[in-house]
C-alpha cells in the first residue's frame, strides 16, 4: 500500500485501456470529469484526453488525471471498482522515480518505456500539472 500522501501533494494517475475495455475507460473519464466540474471533488484539478496508442513512457491508450494527494483514496477506490488498469504516482523532481518505485499500480503492471521520462531535477509533470495533458 502506498505512503500517505500530504494532503496538497501532486498526484497523476493513468488509466490505461485496450480496445475491449475503452467504453468503461471512458465512462470512468466522465465520472471523474463531472465530480471535477462540478465541484463535488475540488481535489481533481483536471481530467486529460483520452491518448489512443503509446505515449511517454506509456504503452497503451491512457488518460490523465491530475489529483492533490487528499483525492487519492477516493480515486484509487473509484478506479479499483471500475476494475480498469491504471499506474497511480506522485510528482516529484524525479520522474523516473515518480514512475518507479514511488509509483502504486492498480492491476497488473505494463512495462514502462522509461527512456522517456525527464532526467532527475527535470520534470515536466509539475509545470503542467493541472493544465495539460501534453
Amino acid at each position: 500500500m502506498p505512503r500517505s500522501p500530504a494532503n496538497d501533494a501532486p498526484y497523476h494517475a493513468h488509466v490505461y485501456y485496450a480496445p475491449a475495455d475503452r467504453a468503461e475507460a471512458l465512462a470512468l473519464r466522465a465520472r471523474f470529469e463531472k465530480l471535477a466540474a462540478s465541484g463535488a471533488e475540488p481535489r481533481i484539478l483536471f481530467v486529460g484526453a483520452p491518448h489512443e496508442g503509446p505515449a511517454g513512457p506509456h504503452p497503451r491508450s491512457q488518460y490523465e488525471i491530475h489529483l492533490l494527494g487528499a483525492a487519492l483514496a477516493g480515486v484509487r477506490a473509484m478506479i479499483m471498482a471500475s476494475g480498469l488498469r491504471a499506474l497511480i504516482h506522485p510528482l516529484t523532481e524525479d520522474d523516473l522515480a515518480d514512475h518507479t518505485t514511488l509509483a502504486h499500480w492498480i492491476g497488473e503492471p505494463l512495462a514502462l518505456d522509461l527512456a522517456t521520462l525527464d532526467p532527475p531535477g527535470l520534470n515536466q509533470g509539475l509545470g503542467r500539472f493541472g493544465k495539460t495533458d501534453v
